[in-house]
């Protein structure tokens, strides 16, 4: 029994306590969610404080922007009205000077309208007063108007033509006067300057006949042999009274010596006709090439330079028949080369490379009518093309100071070139400013389309063009030889007149089998 009743307490006491467990634990949780709904009230209190707080800030500021943006704009509003009343006071300005420049050309106007008006009438009373006075001298002097204008003019004709006379006259005189004085003071100058022999040898050759028969046969049919000798080889032909003997004058030498092998021939050979004589021509050129390769190793060996590439060495014997200032071209070169070996072993420097440098230095000469350009610059060009060595090109292109020396020995070659061309009788300014006036003259010639070959002749005075006959017909001839003289009119510089020669000639050829 009292076990039992022991259990019921336990169990009484066990459910008392899990009831007041049960309740002290949801007095705990009523008071925490008390406590948290209170806070949830203060924080929700705070934020709606912050908030309002936050309006009135960001009210404030709209508040200050806008009353800034006002103020601005209020002041920019100001500039532009002063600006436009400044504007407005420009223009009602300017409107008022208008107006009173239009009042003042209305006013002109009316004042150009009267003088209009005015000088009308007195054109008309001038005119009436003309007519007077003609009337009046046609009945003083019995003469209409056109008679007294007829006799007027020719007095006045008269008198000009007197004067022109007169004035013609002392103008001949005074030029006369002149051009003797400048005459003898030129005929002193060439005396100083050269001999007359020099000139002779340098721009004829004389061929020496058997008889005076073969002067005959040289001119042919009607002068066909000597014309086709003559445009074969651009020479002229001078056959006179000169006893067995014709003269070949030309200022290129290449071309007279050539004309003079190849008459030389048909003389011997005797049959002069046009085919034989273009047989002789091509033969005595092939004999002129030779002599000129011999000519040029023969210069490398009386200097002793050897090596010299074999296009140089023909270059060299070419300039045998090329003169610079009346000095032969070749014999130049050699004497320029000698003074620059002697120079050279005076300094001591390589005697050698001196000599080659000086018989080289004017190497562009040889070429120089055929290529465009300086003979300085041709002649490096060509040193360069056959691999001359460096110095050379330099002592070639610095001989007449275009560029500055680089070696020793290209200054001894600018000493050794001045001491050639300044001796006493070395070099002679005629004749270069001949051969240059003709050798333009071909040039020029030589430029228009549809011309073969042309020649310069009688010393100049005629050019003898001879063209294609496949590319111009006889009306293009006509055009041709005035465009021609025209521009020798424009750029040349000649005395007296130069007749331009043009010939179409046409040629067929056929053989026999």
């Amino acid at each position: 029994m009292d076990t039992i009743l022991w259990i019921v307490l336990i169990v009484v006491a066990v459910v008392i306590t899990w009831v007041a467990a049960i309740t002290y634990r949801k007095k705990v949780v009523e008071s925490k969610i008390g406590s948290a709904e209170s806070q949830a009230r203060e924080i929700i209190d705070e934020a709606v404080k912050s908030a309002e707080a936050t309006k009135k800030e960001a009210l404030l500021e709209v508040k200050e922007e806008s009353l800034k943006t006002k103020n601005e704009l209020e002041k920019e509003t100001k500039e532009r009205r002063a600006e436009l009343q400044k504007y407005e006071k420009r223009v009602l300005s300017k409107e008022e000077a208008v107006d009173k420049k239009a009042d003042m050309l209305e006013k002109k106007e009316g004042a150009l309208v009267k003088k209009e008006e005015q000088l009308a009438k007195t054109k008309a009373e001038v005119e009436k007063l003309n007519e007077q006075r003609t009337q009046e001298l046609e009945r003083i002097s019995g003469l209409t108007s056109e008679q007294a204008k007829e006799i007027l003019l020719q007095t006045v004709e008269d008198e000009v033509k007197h004067d022109t006379a007169k004035l013609i006259k002392e103008l001949e005189t005074k030029a006369k006067e002149e051009a003797g004085k400048k005459a003898k003071e030129y005929i002193v100058n060439a005396i100083q300057k050269c001999a007359a022999d020099h000139v002779s040898e340098a721009t004829i050759s004389v061929v020496q006949l058997p008889n005076d028969e073969m002067k005959g046969r040289i001119i042919g049919r009607e002068g066909r042999n000597i014309r086709t000798l003559e445009t074969m080889t651009g020479v002229d032909l001078i056959i006179d009274d000169t006893p067995e003997a014709v003269i070949l004058s030309s200022f290129d030498p290449i071309r007279r010596e050539v004309a003079r092998i190849a008459l030389e021939k048909l003389i011997v050979d005797g049959r002069i006709h046009p085919a034989r004589i273009e047989e002789m021509v091509e033969k005595a050129q092939k004999e002129v090439e030779t002599m000129m390769r011999e000519e040029g190793e023969s210069a490398t060996l009386e200097v002793g330079v050897h090596g010299i590439h074999p296009e140089l060495v023909r270059l060299l014997g070419k300039m045998k028949f090329r003169s610079s200032y009346g000095q032969n071209a070749l014999k130049h070169s050699i004497e320029v080369a000698h003074l620059s070996g002697l120079l050279a072993g005076e300094i001591g420097v390589d005697i050698r490379q001196a000599k080659r440098a000086g018989l080289l230095h004017d190497i562009g000469k040889s070429v120089d009518h055929e290529v465009e350009g300086s003979h300085i610059q041709i002649g490096v060009d060509l040193c360069r093309k056959y691999k001359e060595s460096a110095l050379i090109i330099n002592a070639v292109e610095a001989h007449h100071g275009d560029v500055e020396p680089e070696s020793l020995i290209a200054c001894i070659v600018q000493a050794a070139d001045a001491i050639s061309a300044a001796r006493p009788g070395a070099r002679r300014e005629t004749l270069e400013t001949y051969t240059n006036r003709l050798k333009q003259l071909e040039d020029i010639t030589n430029s228009y389309k549809g011309v073969d070959k042309s020649f310069a002749i009688q010393a100049g005075r005629e050019v003898r063009i001879m063209v294609i006959p496949e590319q111009l017909n006889d009306a293009d001839m006509v055009l041709l030889a005035r465009d021609i003289s025209k521009q020798i009119e424009d750029e040349l510089e000649y005395p007296g007149q130069i007749k331009v020669n043009v010939i179409r000639e046409s040629r067929v050829i056929d053989y026999a089998k």
